[in-house]
C-alpha cells in the first residue's frame, strides 16, 4: 500500500507545524480527512483512526465548553488511538491542551489558515492522487479536443512524432516516452509524466524538444483523464481491418477497462487525424450515437 509521510503533507500544503515536530515520519496511507465529531463524545465504533483528523471551529468550540476534566477525557480518548496526525483548520489558536497531549504522545500536530471546508477539499483531492495504485508504461500520452489518449506501439513505430503533429494541429501532449497512471475510481484513470519529462517530447532524428518553448502553455498539461487506448501497429499487406467493428475491444489498466483500437501505419496515411476522429467518435458514443449502429439500422431497413 502506498503512503507518505506527515512531513510530504506539511511541505504540500506549508502547514505551521505546533506539536509533534519530531514525528513527521509519520505514515499516512488512507485517503480522505476525517473531523473527529462523533468521537468527542464517546462513540467510537467507526472510528477512522487511520486517517489525518481535522479540527475545524466546529470541534475546538465545543471542546472549549467543556470544562477541564472533560475536555482532558475526551481528547484523550481519541489521541489514544495514535492517528497520524491532527490539523487544526482557520488559524485557530486555542490549542493548548491539544499540544500537550501532541506533545506526549508523539502525534504531529499541525496548522493551517485556511478553513474548513476549503483545506478539506484541497487535502482530499491530494490524498487520492498520492495514494492512488500506479503503474508506469511505455507510450505517450496526449489530450486531443479534451479527450485523454495513450498511444503505444513498439519502439520507432511513430508515437512522438504523431503527438507532434498532434500537439501542432492545437492538441496538448502530457507525458512522452513514460506516461504514469493513476487509478483514482473503479473506472477512473489519470495520465501524468514522470517529472523528468515534464513538457519533454523526443522526436528522431531531431532530439529533445521543449514543446512549452516551441509552442506556447497551450501545448501542454500535467494530467488527463484516459479514455482511449490507441495502439500503432506497422502496417502488413492483405491484413483485414473490419471498418464496422461493432464488438468493442478493451485493454485493461490495474482493473479499469479503457476502450482499444489499432491503427496501421502506412506511409501517407494521416494518422493524427484518425486519432482526432477517434476521439471525436467516442465523445459522440458518450452522448449516445454510434455512426456504425445507425448505418446497420439502415441495411437492415433496407432488407425490410
Amino acid at each position: 500500500m502506498k503512503s507518505i509521510t506527515v512531513q510530504n503533507l506539511a511541505n504540500q500544503f506549508k502547514l505551521e507545524i505546533v506539536a509533534g515536530a519530531e514525528c513527521l515520519d509519520r505514515e499516512i496511507s488512507r485517503s480522505r480527512a476525517h473531523r473527529p465529531g462523533l468521537e468527542f463524545v464517546g462513540y467510537f465504533e467507526f472510528f477512522p483512526m487511520e486517517r489525518v483528523q481535522i479540527l475545524g471551529r466546529k470541534e475546538i468550540n465545543y471542546l472549549l465548553q467543556l470544562s477541564v476534566e472533560e475536555r482532558l477525557l475526551h481528547i484523550g480518548n481519541i489521541v489514544k488511538y495514535h492517528p497520524p496526525c491532527f490539523i487544526v483548520t482557520a488559524g485557530q489558536q486555542e490549542i493548548p491542551y491539544l499540544m500537550k497531549f501532541c506533545d506526549e504522545e508523539g502525534i504531529p500536530l499541525l496548522r493551517t489558515p485556511d478553513s474548513t471546508v476549503e483545506f478539506i477539499a484541497k487535502l482530499d483531492g491530494y490524498l487520492m492522487k498520492a495514494l492512488a495504485p500506479e503503474q508506469s508504461i511505455h507510450g505517450v500520452c496526449v489530450n486531443v479536443s479534451g479527450i485523454g489518449i495513450l498511444l503505444r506501439g513498439k519502439s520507432g513505430v511513430g508515437k512522438s512524432e504523431t503527438a507532434h503533429t498532434l500537439i501542432r494541429r492545437g492538441h496538448r501532449l502530457v507525458a512522452d516516452d513514460i506516461v504514469v497512471l493513476r487509478k483514482l475510481g473503479p473506472a477512473l484513470l489519470l495520465g501524468s509524466h514522470n517529472e523528468t519529462t515534464r513538457e519533454f517530447l523526443a522526436l528522431r532524428s531531431v532530439g529533445l524538444i521543449n514543446v512549452v518553448r516551441q509552442y506556447g502553455r497551450r501545448a501542454f498539461q500535467d494530467e488527463t483523464r484516459i479514455v482511449l487506448d490507441i495502439e500503432l501497429t506497422t502496417w502488413r499487406e492483405g491484413d483485414l481491418s473490419n471498418a464496422l467493428e461493432l464488438e468493442p475491444r478493451f485493454t485493461d489498466y490495474m482493473g479499469v477497462q479503457v476502450p482499444h483500437m489499432q491503427i496501421p501505419l502506412q506511409p501517407g496515411r494521416d494518422v493524427a487525424g484518425l486519432i482526432e476522429a477517434a476521439a471525436n467518435n467516442w465523445y459522440l458514443k458518450q452522448n449516445g450515437y454510434s455512426a456504425a449502429e445507425e448505418f446497420m439500422e439502415r441495411i437492415q431497413n433496407a432488407m425490410e
